[in-house]
């Protein structure tokens, strides 16, 4: 038979980032829990901050009965001379039965004892409350909590349970709450438990007392509202989605509400204001043709016909944190901006202070500013190293000490008003320094600021054995990697990880225990994949990878990549990919970084003619692009197959063969400077 369900736990306040960051996996371990226990159903989970809500339109009140089947010993083993051995008694008294009650089944071709019994499912009402407690502990919030004489911990104190299955109350027991027919809806609305008569009266009972209880409808207010609101003052309202998010999770009948700050506070940057309105108060930024303005939207839980109160109370809770910001603010540009207090801040043991990581990156930001230039990129050097000089020097402000979330963009601010004669790409630089691959990078003159700085990072950290294991990667080298490749394809800045990191002017600012170089070539490899999704792994491995030797030089892996990738896309492809297979297999034990000479005196078949006219056709011609390259070289199927079908490559003179294998070898050696074909699996 089929019933309702609703279970609601009731908890104090909730906080909003540690349940929205379990929140994709609330529903999927509930799932789980009704997959073991065999009563799995669709199912809806609602939240409020004071609630947890399982909802079951349609839910069985009895698990299915189900078949256990047993088997046993092979016939020819259980029975000797038609009595049963120790063995086929012993399979009996595990089944609970008597000998003469065990039939005969085929196992493995043999014929063996067997033994079902059918298992009545047990009622629902009677494993609810293991279920639950499963479901319960099986959340992961990060910190949790114990709370009165109980010695289990969740992430807020329990202090209702209500399990209705149908009309019928389900006995359950939860962190010593035991369940029972009751419910809190809003404070204001109402303060003590309000009885719930039947499982359809809940979702009245909470919308009577002023409880929205699906969040997708919180939502849906809270953006009518703002929309109300930007049409009456003629604003707009920044909607920040994690923010909206957060304010969904912690209001039960949200009304958002438009409350103004003191003008003069709009002499701080504009970030600064946003960042205490958001990470502090959960205020959303207002502006007004497309500038900020003084004036912010609360979103309010509570209950009333007069917000004036609760605006007057944000507004009042709001000017302190802005008055310090101002004081930060023009303390700040009064002391000036400067490194000093920087050589007695530790980066890392081993890698000295911050004013030695601020040594280092200029000698790394030199190196790839002379790069650049030789590849064309107009990169000023001297401009480079002074926005390394002062790309740090915000972290000795008080602002920062105080908003650390802003660093990088106050030294802009900083560097614009202190230096209004720099360079102006300098404070664009140290405003764009930490950010990472998919996120905005200006001009070439910031990435190679930015990769700089990742670059030291990484070189320092694996030159002191810091390397992440596992999901430990405490200072981010995977997102430094990605973002170092991502940027430099963006802004085209030329870097050969190979190369650089065993750069004498590189190399030698870092500890030299170890060949800590190998051990990055391979993390930068491991790492390659995330930047090319959708292309198959194997691609990767078979341009980057040769022999032993390693290729990562960004750009030029870039190109050979894609243009495999576009090769490996077409229908051809396959045709042609098991006859230069068998080319590879061929020159196994072959060289491939060295010239194939050929005698054409050599040649004993019109097919090794050919074959070699239309080889070096395509090798001495020019393309536009490496897949047209790769085209006119896998256009070689045709003749390679004429080739062995009519050519004994392993020819008795030794001559004719090692002219017939450096034949293949001229070809394949071309493809093999782009991609080993033999590393492939299609």
């Amino acid at each position: 038979m089929l019933k309702p369900l609703l279970i609601e736990i009731g908890v104090e306040e909730l906080p909003a980032v540690p349940l929205l960051k379990e929140l994709n996996e609330i529903e999927k371990k509930w799932a789980a829990v009704l997959e073991k226990n065999a009563l799995l159903g669709e199912f809806e989970f609602y939240y409020t901050p004071r609630r947890l809500v399982l909802w079951h339109r349609e839910f069985k009140s009895a698990q299915d009965d189900r078949v256990e089947e047993f088997y046993g010993a092979p016939v020819e083993i259980a029975i000797k001379e038609g009595v049963p051995t120790p063995a086929a008694l012993g399979f009996a008294k595990k089944c609970g039965v008597e000998f003469d009650q065990l039939s005969r089944a085929e196992k493995g071709g043999k014929e063996v004892l067997y033994y079902a019994k059918t298992v009545p499912g047990r009622p629902s009402t009677e494993i609810l409350g293991e279920m639950i407690t499963a479901w319960i502990k099986s959340l992961s919030f990060g910190k949790s909590m114990r709370w009165g004489s109980s010695h289990e911990s969740f992430i807020r104190p329990i202090r209702w349970v209500n399990v209705m299955l149908g009309e019928e109350l389900v006995d359950v027991q939860l962190f010593n709450v035991r369940s029972s027919a009751h419910t809190h809806v809003h404070r204001i609305s109402h303060f003590e438990a309000k009885e719930v008569e039947s499982i359809h009266a809940y979702f009245d009972l909470l919308k009577e007392g002023s409880v929205i209880l699906y969040p997708s409808e919180r939502r849906e207010r809270i953006l009518g509202a703002f929309a109300d609101l930007e049409k009456e003052h003629g604003i707009t309202i920044e909607i920040d989605q994690e923010l909206l998010d957060e304010v969904v999770a912690i209001t039960e009948y949200p009304t958002p509400l438009l409350g103004r700050f003191d003008e003069n506070f709009l002499e701080l940057p504009p970030e600064v204001i946003i960042t205490s309105m958001k990470e502090h108060q959960r205020y959303f930024p207002v502006f007004k043709e497309g500038k900020l303005i003084n004036a912010f939207v609360v979103v309010s839980n509570a209950l009333t016909t007069d917000f004036s109160k609760v605006i007057e109370g944000n507004e009042r809770v709001l000017r302190p944190r802005l008055s310090d910001a101002l004081f930060f603010y023009r303390n700040d540009l009064k002391k000036g901006l400067g490194t000093a207090g920087l050589e007695k801040v530790v980066f890392m043991n081993g890698l000295g202070t911050l004013a030695d990581k601020i040594e280092r990156e200029k000698k790394i930001v030199s190196s790839l500013a002379q790069d650049c230039l030789a590849q064309g990129i107009s990169v000023n050097e001297a401009s480079l190293v002074r926005a390394v000089e002062l790309a740090k020097a915000d972290l000795m402000s008080e602002m920062v000490y105080e908003f650390t979330e802003l660093q990088g963009l106050m030294g802009s601010y900083y560097v614009q008003q202190l230096y209004p004669n720099e360079d102006p790409k300098i404070a664009e630089a140290i405003r764009e320094q930490y950010r990472f691959a998919g996120e905005e990078i200006s001009t070439p003159f910031s990435a190679v600021v930015n990769i700089a700085m990742k670059l030291d990072t990484l070189i320092g950290m694996f030159s002191i054995g810091e390397i992440p294991t596992g999901s430990r990667d405490p200072f981010a080298l995977r997102r430094a990697v990605n973002g170092i490749i991502g940027i430099a394809l963006k802004h085209n800045i030329p870097l050969d990880f190979s190369e650089f990191i065993r750069r004498p002017s590189v190399a030698q600012n870092y500890p030299s225990d170890g060949d800590y170089a190998k051990n990055i070539e391979t993390f930068v490899i491991e790492r390659l994949p995330g930047a090319y999704p959708d292309v198959n792994p194997s691609i990767i491995h078979s341009v980057v990878s040769k022999d032993g030797s390693v290729e990562l030089d960004v750009l030029s892996v870039n190109r050979k990549i894609n243009a495999v990738a576009s090769i490996a896309a077409s229908d051809s492809f396959v045709e042609a990919f098991s006859t230069f297979k068998r080319v590879s297999n061929i020159l196994k034990d072959e060289a491939m970084d060295k010239a194939f000479s050929i005698d054409t005196a050599l040649f004993e078949n019109d097919a090794e003619r050919d074959l070699y006219a239309r080889a070096s056709a395509a090798i001495e011609s020019s393309y536009a692009t490496l897949e047209e390259r790769l085209d006119a070289l896998f256009a070689l199927k045709a003749p390679l197959d004429t080739f062995f079908d009519n050519v004994m490559v392993n020819a008795e003179d030794m001559n004719v063969r090692a002219n017939r294998k450096a034949l293949v070898g001229m070809i394949y050696r071309e493809i093999y400077a782009i991609a080993d074909i033999k590393n492939i699996t299609l």
